[in-house]
C-alpha cells in the first residue's frame, strides 16, 4: 500500500469520480454524451469510443488533484492508455489523482429483494493485473431495492467477505451496497444496512481498511458514525440518478460524505461541444460538486 496514497484518500479535501460505465450502462453513457447505437456496430468500437470520452474528461484542464482525490476506472481502462501512459500511471504522475478499479462482474437477478454480486472466479488474476498497473483500491456495487433483512444481510455479508480478499492483497476496497432511490420506505432498508455494516465493521482484521460508498440517505448524517471506525478510510456517495443539482443538494446537507458521481459528472457534456465548451462545462460540474463534498 502507497502510504501517501493513502494519506490522501483518507485526508485531503476532494471527491471520487466515477468514470467506469460499462456493459448496459455504456450505450446509455455514450447516448447522453451524443453518440448513438448506430455510431458503432461491435463492443470493440463501443469501448474506443467511451476510452475517448473518458480520455478526454482525464485530459481536461479542470480534472486535477485540487478537486478529485481518485477516479473509478472499468477494467479496459485500466490496460488502455492516456497521452502514452496507462490510464493509473497518467492519473497519477501527471495529475496526481488516484485510481480505484471497477472489480464487479454485474448483478444476479433479484432475490429477497437485493441484486447480489455475480461470482468474480478470476477476481485473484486481475488484482495481480491491478497491481501491475499501480492501481490504489478497487470497487464493487450490489444493489437494495425492498426492505427485506434477508437480503440486506446477504449484500453485506458478500461485500465484506470479498473485501477481505482484497484488502488482504493490498488494495483498499469501496463496498457499495446501493439502495436504489426508488425503494419504498428507503430509510428502513438503510436502517437495517446500517446496522449490518456495524456488526462487519467490530469483525473486521484490524490491519484491513475499506471505505463504504452509499447512496445518499434520507435522514441528514445517517452514515456519519461510520467515519469514526479505524477500519474505515472514507464514506462516499453515489449520485444514484439524480440529477446533479438535487444530488449535490442532498449531499451537502451530509457532513464529511464525499461525492463518488459518475452520471452527475458528466451531465451535460456532448461530443459535439468544442474543447472550450466542453472544458467550461465539465469544469463547473466538478467545481459544484466539489463544494458539495466540502460542507
Amino acid at each position: 500500500m502507497n502510504k501517501l496514497q493513502l494519506d490522501r484518500m483518507k485526508n485531503n479535501k476532494g471527491f471520487i469520480a466515477a468514470l467506469d460505465q460499462s456493459g448496459g450502462s455504456t450505450p446509455k453513457a455514450l447516448e447522453l454524451y451524443g453518440i448513438t447505437k448506430e455510431a458503432y456496430t461491435n463492443e470493440d468500437q463501443m469501448v474506443q469510443l467511451m476510452h475517448k470520452m473518458r480520455t478526454r474528461i482525464m485530459e481536461s484542464p479542470g480534472f486535477t488533484k485540487e478537486r478529485i482525490l481518485a477516479a473509478i476506472l472499468f477494467e479496459t481502462t485500466m490496460d488502455l492508455k492516456v497521452a502514452g501512459k496507462y490510464s493509473a500511471d497518467y492519473l497519477w504522475e501527471t495529475k496526481g489523482i488516484l485510481s480505484i478499479l471497477k472489480v464487479d462482474k454485474g448483478l444476479l437477478d433479484l432475490q429477497n429483494g437485493v441484486q447480489l454480486m455475480k461470482p468474480m472466479p478470476k477476481l485473484t488474476e486481475l488484482l495481480v493485473r491491478a497491481k501491475e498497473r499501480h492501481i490504489f483500491g478497487t470497487k464493487m456495487r450490489s444493489v437494495i431495492k425492498e426492505v427485506n433483512e434477508v437480503g440486506i444481510k446477504a449484500i453485506v455479508d458478500q461485500q465484506f467477505e470479498i473485501g477481505d480478499v482484497i484488502a488482504a492483497a493490498g488494495f483498499i476496497p469501496i463496498l457499495e451496497p446501493e439502495v436504489d432511490i426508488h425503494t419504498l420506505n428507503k430509510e428502513a432498508a438503510e436502517v437495517i444496512l446500517k446496522k449490518e455494516i456495524i456488526e462487519h465493521l467490530k469483525k473486521m482484521d484490524p490491519d484491513h481498511q475499506v471505505m463504504l460508498k452509499v447512496t445518499i440517505p434520507d435522514v441528514d448524517n445517517f452514515y456519519e458514525d461510520l467515519m469514526d471506525y479505524p477500519n474505515v478510510v472514507r464514506v462516499v456517495a453515489l449520485s444514484g440518478g439524480y440529477s446533479r443539482e438535487d444530488a449535490n443538494e442532498k449531499l451537502g446537507r451530509n457532513h464529511k460524505l464525499i461525492a463518488s458521481f459518475s452520471r452527475a459528472l458528466t451531465e451535460g457534456l456532448n461530443v459535439n461541444q468544442s474543447d472550450e465548451d466542453f472544458n467550461n462545462m465539465l469544469d463547473k460540474s466538478i467545481q459544484s460538486i466539489y463544494e458539495a463534498s466540502i460542507q
